[in-house]
């Protein structure tokens, strides 16, 4: 299999601008990310997708591959879709699945990507999946920057939402749990994905897996066993990099 990861990244993140370049532990978030994904041994090839040359030129100066896409799409997984198209041409190679790992994420653990593929090659009717992680605080449960997801009995996603799903009044009976964005496609799939009309919820839920629910069609979720915070303003940086500097990889 031919299993290609693809890190979305733009500096014009509306809730914290230039937001992949910003330093955790003197690195730029993007370059922490790129090292943490290109280090599970599943990938043939990891690349950054950004529209901006900041971006671009700086995970070149380590010694990575970035693709330059549109500076329109509302969605990381149109970029990455754009990208997709760009990196078979230009490799003269057809990627059986695509994982696309937010650039936002910079907690990765590389046994992620394996925990999110794994699915897939055991049932390749899954077309797409989703990380599962848990919520650990009322805080976070009710961050709108934080996208709650509740599952149906076999694991595959009912809602996913900004606003704090399920209701207040019986968490202490299901798992308060959040998307982890690390998110493989199988290639077919990514390319139905972007010719599929946006949504209503996608669109005001600004979350990309609502176009495939609202579509009829099915997340899977899979509990990861790490633990992760995306990054979503600088008090999220502020607390990953004293999360990170207790940890070694």
């Amino acid at each position: 299999m031919n299993i290609l990861a693809i890190i979305p990244a733009r500096m014009g993140s509306s809730r914290f601008p230039g937001k992949p370049m910003a330093k955790i532990l003197g690195k730029p978030m993007i370059g922490h990310v790129y090292e943490r994904v290109t280090q599970c041994d599943l990938l043939t090839k990891t690349v950054v997708a950004t529209c901006d040359e900041e971006i671009a030129d700086y995970i070149k100066s380590i010694g990575g591959e970035a693709v330059m896409t549109s500076d329109q799409h509302e969605r990381a997984s149109d970029r990455c879709a754009e990208a997709l198209g760009y990196l078979e041409n230009q490799d003269g190679v057809q990627y059986d699945i695509i994982v696309m790992v937010q650039g936002d994420e910079p907690m990765t653990h590389p046994d992620m990507i394996t925990e999110a593929v794994q699915p897939m090659l055991d049932d390749p009717n899954i077309l797409v999946v989703n990380l599962l992680g848990d919520i650990e605080t009322i805080d976070e449960f009710e961050d709108r920057n934080c996208i709650k997801v509740v599952c149906d009995q076999q694991s595959n996603a009912i809602c996913f939402s900004r606003e704090p799903i399920p209701t207040r009044s019986k968490i202490e009976d299901i798992p308060m749990k959040k998307q982890v964005c690390i998110i493989p496609f199988t290639r077919k799939f990514l390319l139905e994905y972007t010719a599929l009309e946006p949504t209503p919820l996608e669109i005001i839920e600004s979350v990309d897996m609502m176009r495939v629910l609202e579509h009829g069609l099915k997340v899977k979720m899979v509990p990861t066993k790490h633990n992760t915070h995306a990054v979503d303003t600088l008090e999220d940086l502020k607390k990953v990099e004293s999360i990170m500097s207790l940890q070694s990889l």
